[in-house]
């Protein structure tokens, strides 16, 4: 199963690896073409320069980060790749962006499946990312022996655009919990609780979660590495807020966490620090 893969940021290049680990990574490109060579140059594969240098694949991974990347690159896409080939996106955009992409792949007679995915940077490390997945079950079937190399689960949620609806539930969960964990422990500091006491009592009980088990600690030593980008949470945030006013549900929990990671992106220049940041606005008061 040729593979190729496009984008080689914190999630695709660990997502890459693991293809390249099955041996069926063949080609692999990104925006920074310096970056794409290095990476191909170590791993023993092409490094792209133009969608025609994916014309041999059987399957085409995406992760890039704007719905405007997703189109552009399946747009070039769809006029070199065979008809059978899978292109997989596990970007995060909108329902509507995914039923275009499909579209234009479809018009070639080529498969598409919305797959982003779920378990930050460590997921995509070890292999253990869950990927909730939009489309046809027989492109999803043909593609799945690429899932297989980083999923710990791969979900069918449906047709074209389920795949990134999910994802939006998936984001509102990841943001609220954000919240809760950031002022949980803000509060923990100001009372003078001792962490190395708090945490683990914390996680034994109904508090537990992924964010506080791989954030907790650092983000008390004021450690904000990014697993998961502030700049990041806020595009899915927006989305996520367009696609739930859409559905008339009340939107406290996006409309509280939009507002949030606007502040730490546009006020404070936070951008590129992990999601965690956000125990920094909780303390000031």
């Amino acid at each position: 199963m040729k593979t190729g893969f496009i984008g080689l940021g914190a999630m695709g290049s660990p997502m890459a690896r693991h293809v390249h680990a099955r041996g069926m990574l063949v080609v692999v490109g990104t925006r920074t073409q310096d970056k794409a060579d290095a990476f191909a140059a170590e791993l023993g594969v092409r490094a792209a320069r133009s969608e025609q240098n994916f014309a041999d694949c059987d399957v085409v991974a995406l992760c890039v980060p704007l719905d405007v990347d997703v189109l552009e690159n399946v747009a070039g896409l769809a006029d070199v790749l065979r008809p059978g080939t899978v292109v997989i996106d596990h970007s995060t955009v909108s329902v509507d962006t995914a039923r275009r992409a499909a579209a234009m792949c479809a018009a070639h007679g080529i498969g598409f499946i919305d797959a982003p995915v779920s378990g930050g940077v460590e997921g995509a490390r070890n292999g253990k990312l869950s990927v909730m997945a939009g489309g046809d079950a027989a492109m999803l079937e043909k593609a799945r022996v690429v899932l297989d190399c980083y999923a710990a689960r791969i979900s069918h949620m449906g047709a074209t655009g389920s795949g990134q609806a999910t994802k939006a539930v998936n984001q509102v969960l990841v943001a609220g919990i954000n919240e809760a964990v950031c002022e949980g422990l803000a509060l923990g500091e100001k009372l003078g609780l001792d962490a190395e006491r708090l945490l683990p009592t914390l996680m034994a009980g109904a508090a537990a979660n992924w964010f506080l088990d791989k954030r907790g600690a650092t983000m008390l030593r004021d450690e904000f590495a990014p697993g998961f980008k502030n700049a990041h949470m806020l595009k899915d945030l927006r989305i996520v807020q367009a696609m739930a006013q859409q559905a008339g549900i009340r939107t406290t929990v996006i409309d509280q966490a939009l507002a949030d990671y606007s502040e730490l992106v546009q006020d404070r220049g936070l951008g590129e620090s992990d999601t965690s940041a956000l125990i920094t606005l909780k303390r000031a008061r």
